[in-house]
């Protein structure tokens, strides 16, 4: 079960600049190799996406990285066009770029407001914006080979060389934010309305695209102890207290403490796989129970 075999991964934000611990973008990616995806990484430099690229390739995996600027559009289409070109297709786009930034919305300058809606949301956009066309045609192609007895059973063979994607066309995952469902303590007005916008166009987009063997869906991490959650008490925590922020969301968490990196990962492989081919337009909470806590 949720074998990924051949299929194309195309994964944004896999970079990680420490090999200690684990990031949610370079688990997701590992995952993904891991059941026997290839793995092609656009990051905002290729040295930030090292670690991850080592990590698959020393599994025996497949992964080429290359450096994309996710808020601009012609980058990601740079990086869309690559991924074709060495491939022939991509069957897996996860769109994991983010970035909280302090403020309410009195507080937060406009430039700030505008860089978090270019990180958390744009990155978005632009990814579906590129990747949307090319699944929509896999998934004519897959179709039209479906249309006589004859051809669902070459069109079962080809799935079994990889030669057509999971659904036909493809499937999309998009990380949000348990941020976007709920207030979770911390004033970060930009980083939770764009979070919030990333559930509401994966539920719209999914339904555009049900019938073009496109699925779109939503991982929806809670607090996960990453190696950027420690960058994070630097703008949070009093005076920098790691200890003491680490200790706060773990209390936040009704299982008592925080996920990490793997718990996402795992969730992004099933929707990748076709295990859930009947799922879209969805999102799946991985949170430990905060947004289902009144705490």
């Amino acid at each position: 079960m949720f074998r990924l075999d051949g299929k194309i991964a195309l994964v944004i934000g896999l970079g990680q600049s420490s090999p200690d611990g684990w990031g949610i973008g370079s688990a997701i990616a590992v995952a993904l190799a891991k059941q026997g995806a290839v793995v092609f990484g656009g990051n905002r430099t290729v040295e930030g996406a090292a670690v991850t690229k080592e990590r698959i390739e020393k599994d025996g995996g497949v992964c080429d990285v290359l450096a994309c600027d996710a808020t601009d559009q012609k980058s990601v289409q740079a990086l869309v066009d690559a991924c074709v070109a060495r491939h022939g297709r991509i069957d897996i786009l996860v769109t994991n770029v983010g970035r909280s930034e302090p403020g309410c919305p009195a507080s937060m300058p406009e430039d700030v407001w505008h860089a978090q809606v270019d990180v958390n949301l744009n990155s978005v956009y632009y990814a579906c914006h590129s990747v949307l066309p090319i699944m929509e045609r896999q998934g004519k192609a897959a179709q039209s080979r479906a249309c006589t007895s004859e051809e669902v059973l070459v069109h079962r063979e080809a799935e079994d060389e990889n030669e057509v994607g999971p659904g036909g066309g493809g499937t999309i995952i998009c990380v949000s934010s348990v941020a976007g469902m709920r207030y979770i303590g911390k004033p970060q007005i930009a980083y939770s309305s764009t979070k919030a916008a990333i559930l509401q166009f994966v539920k719209a987009t999914a339904v555009m695209y049900a019938g073009r063997g496109v699925r779109l869906n939503a991982v929806v991490p809670g607090l996960m102890h990453t190696p950027y959650t420690e960058q994070m008490a630097t703008r949070y925590a009093a005076d920098g207290d790691l200890k003491g922020f680490l200790e706060k969301r773990n209390a936040q968490v009704p299982m008592g403490r925080m996920g990490d990196a793997w718990d996402v990962a795992h969730t992004v492989v099933f929707l990748a796989s076709d295990e859930s081919r009947y799922i879209t337009g969805q999102k799946i909470v991985v949170d430990g129970g905060i947004t289902s806590s009144t705490g």
